[in-house]
């Protein structure tokens, strides 16, 4: 089993890390190595999918990057306690008509002690947006570190 620092209980510092480690790793993409943060049997609830383990993980992912095209997150630490974090996000994409949406959320999250995702709960909305309103520009991957984040953004 792998280790993915930083470890709990988590400081403030380290649980901001831990989110943006997590954006940066969504933001790539890569159903394989996102599900890598997660424990082998790691459960899930996103919106109304029920998932367990990384296999179940990687292929919800594919399917999630297929429908939500040119796919731009951010997210920010709500608070923290322990081994658990709560996060806000929010995430630009469009759909296979052209269609862009702006989704928020909330995410909350258990860490086991090697620092790897053991539960994750996300609540999430969609929202139609006009092309011309979106917010999230940067060119694909990871988010510039001079890009504002959602409290700046007025999200």
């Amino acid at each position: 089993m792998s280790e993915r620092p930083p470890f709990p209980p988590f400081t403030e510092e380290t649980a901001a890390q831990k989110a943006r480690m997590a954006e940066d790793a969504w933001n790539g993409r890569d159903p394989e190595r996102v599900s890598l943060a997660y424990t082998p049997d790691s459960v899930w609830r996103n919106r109304s999918e029920f998932l367990t383990g990384r296999e179940a993980i990687m292929a919800f992912l594919q399917r999630k990057w297929a429908q939500e095209r040119d796919y731009r997150l951010i997210k920010e630490l709500w608070t923290f306690g322990g081994n658990r974090i709560a996060v806000r996000f929010a995430y630009e994409w469009h759909d296979a008509a052209g269609q862009w949406f702006r989704s928020y959320g909330n995410e909350n999250w258990e860490f086991d002690a090697s620092g790897l995702m053991q539960r994750r709960i996300a609540s999430i909305n969609d929202l139609s947006i006009a092309e011309s309103d979106r917010k999230f520009l940067w060119p694909l991957g990871r988010r510039p570190d001079d890009h504002p984040g959602l409290s700046d953004l007025g999200l």
